[in-house]
C-alpha cells in the first residue's frame, strides 16, 4: 500500500487569486511590450519622414541657387564669344557684368564680404603674413583673398596680411 501525503490546505480561494493576478501581469506586459513595439516603429517612421522632407529642402534650396546661376552662366558665354572675336572692350564689359551678377546674386542669397578694414579678428581673417608696417600694429594692411560669410556663419576667411611693428633701422 502507498501512503499517502498529507495535503496541505490551503486558505480558500488562495489558488484562485493566483492565476487572476498572473494573468493580469502577463496581459500589462504584453500591452506594454505592444506599446513598445508601436512607438518604436512610429519613431522609425518619423525619421525616415524627417530625412525624406530635408533631401527635399536641399533639392528645393540647390535648384533655386542654380537657377539663380543660369544667367551668370550665360553673360559668361557672352563674354567667352566676345573674346573668341578679339572685341577686348566688350571682354571687359562682358568679365564685368558676369562678376556684377554673381555678386548680386549671392547678395539676394545672404552672402556679405567680410570687412578688412581695421584689426585683424582671427574670427574671420586668416594672417598669411605679418609686414613691418607704419600702421598700426595688428590693422589688416593688405587683402590676398575676399572673405565671405553667409548670416553670423563664416563661408571663408579673408586672407589677408597684418601689420607689424617697424624694426629698428627700417624706414
Amino acid at each position: 500500500m502507498m501512503e499517502e501525503k498529507p495535503v496541505e490546505e490551503q486558505a480558500p480561494g488562495q489558488e484562485a487569486a493566483d492565476e487572476p493576478e498572473a494573468l493580469v501581469r502577463d496581459d500589462e506586459v504584453t500591452a506594454l511590450q505592444d506599446r513598445l513595439l508601436r512607438l518604436a516603429a512610429e519613431f522609425d517612421n518619423y525619421r525616415k519622414r524627417a530625412a525624406r522632407e530635408r533631401a527635399e529642402y536641399v533639392a528645393l534650396a540647390n535648384e533655386h541657387i542654380i537657377g539663380g546661376l543660369l544667367p551668370v552662366l550665360d553673360d559668361l558665354e557672352r563674354a567667352l564669344n566676345a573674346a573668341e572675336q578679339h572685341e577686348e572692350a566688350q571682354l571687359e564689359e562682358g568679365v564685368r557684368l558676369v562678376h556684377r551678377s554673381l555678386a548680386a546674386l549671392l547678395e539676394r542669397h545672404g552672402v556679405q564680404a567680410i570687412e578688412t578694414d581695421g584689426k585683424f579678428d582671427p574670427h574671420v581673417h586668416e594672417a598669411l603674413l605679418t609686414q613691418p608696417s607704419e600702421a598700426d600694429e595688428g590693422s589688416v594692411i593688405d587683402v590676398i583673398q575676399k572673405g565671405y560669410r553667409l548670416g553670423d556663419r563664416v563661408l571663408r576667411p579673408a586672407r589677408v596680411v597684418v601689420a607689424a611693428p617697424l624694426q629698428e633701422g627700417d624706414g
